[in-house]
């Protein structure tokens, strides 16, 4: 499956996807921490649902994303739903020429598609460097736990009368690295299915060394929660970092 199909399929797959748990967890913190922030960077915004959610909460947002495909599904929604919002595809180890913004956010686990650690810390410096001075950097993970216990090894599957999938989960190559291996069954308009195949990789790192990467990046640590604010445990499965620029 290229990118262009998978970007229409996305928002079907990510149909029960916490989008308002995302938001009401952003709203919240910039409340605690920053109230005054208006101008927010939503980096990895795929299709737009947090993106529409964040302008029609009244904040000033610019979405970044790698692929194309999904800025033009999320731009058919901004333009649907009359809102303004700013797309960019770009990077998000190399974000230029955006401005500055009161807050960075990544969520539903964007820097987990990161190959390697150069490449995390890559991106928590462009983090820094698009923030004002003390802008805040909001984002979430999978969770160690998550990666081994959750992930790996594991089969998932879901019967749909218009998207059916198998979806196979392998341990990666390196610590906390998991490949996944779906299989998408999509209905055409005469009734016949057509078989697509994507690979993805995902890989994470303990909460120490997330710690350490954003004092490098000229961040201090606000708060780390777990599963939208709870306190982390052992079987967290996905961890929420709050830091400021410092």
């Amino acid at each position: 499956m290229n990118y262009e199909q998978f970007a229409y399929l996305y928002d079907q797959l990510m149909k029960d996807a916490p989008y308002d748990e995302w938001l009401n967890f952003t709203k919240d913190k910039l409340h605690l921490y920053l109230p005054e922030a208006s101008e927010l960077l939503d980096v990895g915004c795929g299709t737009g649902e947090l993106l529409l959610r964040l302008a029609k909460a009244g904040y000033d947002v610019t979405g970044v994303d790698l692929s194309s495909d999904m800025l033009v599904v999320a731009n058919k929604k901004v333009e649907a739903e009359k809102v303004t919002a700013k797309l960019f595809e770009q990077d998000m180890r190399d974000l230029e020429g955006l401005g500055h913004f009161d807050a960075v956010l990544t969520y539903c686990d964007s820097l987990n598609y990161l190959p390697n650690e150069d490449d995390v810390q890559a991106a928590l410096s462009a983090f820094n460097r698009s923030l004002k001075d003390n802008g805040l950097l909001i984002f979430d993970v999978h969770s160690c736990y998550k990666m081994d216990e959750i992930f790996t090894g594991q089969v998932f599957a879901d019967a749909d009368e218009q998207i059916s999938y198998i979806w196979q989960a392998f341990e990666g190559e390196y610590p906390y690295s998991v490949e996944h291996d779906l299989t998408f069954f999509v209905q055409n308009e005469d009734q016949t299915y057509t078989r697509y195949e994507e690979f993805h990789e995902q890989r994470t790192y303990s909460i120490d060394q997330y710690k350490q990467w954003l004092k490098d990046a000229g961040f201090s640590v606000l708060e780390i929660s777990a599963d939208f604010g709870g306190e982390v445990t052992e079987v967290s499965e996905r961890i929420f970092f709050v830091a400021q620029k410092i």
